[in-house]
């Protein structure tokens, strides 16, 4: 089997390259830290707004512990072609009420599953990116792409 050539790619396409996976995927993977062991999990963001992404969690959940003590998260994007974008950030916790509203109103399944916005045991993150990466499919390279 012949090694795959992967196509050019024009750097003022990065940004729209990296949006389409992000798009495309429903579940990006989350990494964390607990303790010296990294984490990593399938989650669905609530919100995107460019390379800004919104997670939901709950309280219970042992991330919530994870990131309270190292706040540094990875988010891994893969589309159906296999390219792929990370995501590296800091997660904070939004206390923003009126995007918090905007959120829960835009996500039924949170309405359903939690009954009010105020559940104590709701948590949204911002995952405010420091770093964005694409990667074409077997390219085994890795583009910066501008974070605006």
């Amino acid at each position: 089997m012949t090694k795959p050539t992967p196509q050019s790619i024009d750097p003022q396409e990065l940004t729209t390259l990296a949006a389409a996976v992000i798009a495309a995927d429903r579940f990006p993977q989350l990494a964390s830290i607990d303790g010296d062991q990294p984490r990593l999990r399938p989650v669905s963001p609530v919100r995107t707004d460019g390379f800004t992404v919104y997670v939901a969690n709950l309280r219970s959940y042992h991330k919530t512990q994870e990131i309270a003590a190292n706040p540094k998260v990875e988010l891994c994007y893969l589309d159906d072609k296999h390219n792929q974008v990370r995501i590296t950030g800091t997660a904070e916790i939004l206390s923003e009420r009126p995007l918090l509203e905007e959120i829960w109103s835009a996500n039924p399944l949170m309405q359903q599953f939690l009954g009010s916005l105020d559940n104590p045991q709701l948590i949204v993150y911002r995952i405010v990116p420091n770093r964005v990466r694409y990667m074409q499919e077997w390219a085994l390279e890795y583009y910066e792409v501008p974070i605006a």
